[in-house]
C-alpha cells in the first residue's frame, strides 16, 4: 500500500523555502538540520532542500488536494495575498471541473490547491 508521495523542493536559500511553506501555508518544521527540513500540516508533508544547483534546474508545480479550499483561500489570501498566483488569484471552478486556486512564490514554485466535488 502507498500511503503518502512526499516532495523534495529545492531553494537557494533555506529562508525562502520555510517562508512559502512556513509562514504562508502554515506548516510546521518537524526536523531541520543544515541544507535540509521537513515541514507538515495536516497529513501533508515536503522536503524543503537548500541547493543552489538544484533550484537552478527546476521550479515545480505541487497539487494539494483539500476539502476545505474555501478556509484555505481564506486563511492564505489574507496572511500573504503577495503570494497569489496572478492566473488563478481566487476559488475558481476549472473546466475539469475541481475547484482551484493557486500560489507563486518569488522563487517561481507553483502551488495549486484543489478540491474535487463530492461523487455521489
Amino acid at each position: 500500500m502507498i500511503i503518502r508521495l512526499i516532495p523534495k523542493v529545492f531553494f537557494n536559500r533555506m529562508e525562502e523555502g520555510l517562508d512559502l511553506f512556513v509562514n504562508c501555508l502554515g506548516f510546521t518544521v518537524l526536523h531541520q538540520d543544515g541544507s535540509l527540513a521537513v515541514v507538515g500540516r495536516d497529513g501533508a508533508r515536503a522536503y524543503v532542500v537548500e541547493s543552489a544547483e538544484y533550484a537552478s534546474k527546476d521550479r515545480p508545480e505541487i497539487a494539494l488536494e483539500t476539502d476545505s479550499i474555501e478556509q484555505i483561500y481564506q486563511e492564505v489570501s489574507a496572511k500573504r495575498p503577495d503570494v497569489l498566483h496572478p492566473n488563478v488569484p481566487r476559488v475558481t471552478k476549472r473546466p475539469w471541473g475541481a475547484l482551484e486556486f493557486a500560489l507563486l512564490d518569488k522563487t517561481g514554485v507553483c502551488v495549486v490547491f484543489r478540491q474535487w466535488p463530492v461523487r455521489g
